[in-house]
């Protein structure tokens, strides 16, 4: 029997070598990013990025029916052209949940307990004991735009400190996580909370989901926490939310354009954090990367459904 041959990017896998369960049934064959591949190579499967690579069409061209992408957010996947001739298309839909759901606990909780203000020798008024302002998130609510496998992750860990969780999802369907109530829209999720975060992906019905009108149904002072694509938030409606003091902080890990160009006014608002699309990462990333398609390669090599199939006319 044949194995079926696998067509990777460079850097996708940790090397041609498959686990032992898969050796046999099919081969790895790296190709790289840029220019003409082999003549005569074929492949069933293509692992590769979201973005597109210069050679992508040929590698398309060698008889790919599967493409697996290694990102999770879909906006600059070209979706028509990967799906093309029926292909499936597949994604690491929650390959990054716990790393950037500890990324949000953790900002969070640097919200709420004034880090790093409240470190370092005390001054300009505050005296040895505070007061600093500190809070905690225990009673606290927490707005998620997002109830996917990171909104998951975050609401399971909320729940665990405490905090009332409300969740807008987008199937409307029931939450799979317990305790979390799933609202009807945009305005019960931004109801009375103290902490909104943002896990949508970026599609045309959320593109600039949270504009002026959005931020004048939240509550006064919330903290807005974006780990989902820069353009989900009307960055000026947020600037004039910022000075009216409907929110009191915002932490972004995504803006746009990516990456933020010097001396752009959210590096030097004193209420705005941002970090440079790193909430993803952690010492297991590329290996969670490469579990997740090795899974999907197992279930596809059994001819069972695989998991995170993309929809490319919803762009999800």
């Amino acid at each position: 029997m044949t194995p079926l041959r696998v067509l990777y990017h460079t850097g996708l896998l940790p090397g041609p070598e498959l686990p032992p369960d898969l050796a046999g049934r099919a081969e790895a064959v790296e190709i790289p990013t840029e220019g003409p591949l082999p003549a005569g190579l074929t492949g069933e499967v293509l692992f590769t990025f979201n973005a597109a690579t210069s050679n992508l069409d040929d590698a398309l061209a060698r008889g790919v029916r599967w493409v697996h992408l290694y990102g999770t957010g879909l906006d600059r996947a070209d979706l028509p052209r990967l799906a093309a001739g029926g292909r499936t298309v597949t994604n690491s839909s929650g390959a990054g949940a716990i790393p950037i759901s500890e990324w949000v606990l953790a900002v969070m909780l640097a919200h709420a307990k004034r880090l790093p203000e409240s470190w370092g020798e005390p001054g300009e008024g505050r005296s040895w004991g505070g007061p600093y302002g500190i809070q905690g998130l225990h009673g606290k609510r927490l707005g998620l735009i997002g109830l996917g496998g990171i909104g998951s992750a975050v609401a399971v860990r909320a729940l665990a400190f405490g905090m009332e969780v409300r969740a807008l999802r987008r199937s409307g369907g029931p939450s799979p996580v317990p305790g979390v109530q799933v609202v009807g829209g945009l305005a019960e999720a931004l109801d009375g909370a103290d902490h909104v975060v943002v896990t949508a992906p970026l599609t045309p019905a959320t593109r600039g989901l949270l504009d002026a009108k959005a931020f004048g149904l939240m509550k006064p002072g919330a903290h807005l926490v974006n780990i989902a694509r820069g353009a989900i938030v009307d960055q000026d409606a947020l600037r004039a939310a910022l000075g009216d003091g409907t929110v009191a902080r915002a932490s972004l890990d995504v803006v746009d354009p990516e990456p933020l160009p010097s001396g752009h006014w959210l590096w030097q608002h004193p209420s705005v954090r941002v970090s440079a699309h790193v909430s993803w990462e952690w010492e297991r990333s590329r290996q969670v990367f490469a579990d997740l398609f090795l899974d999907n390669l197992r279930r596809w090599l059994d001819g069972e459904p695989l998991h995170h199939v993309v929809d490319p006319a919803e762009g999800y």
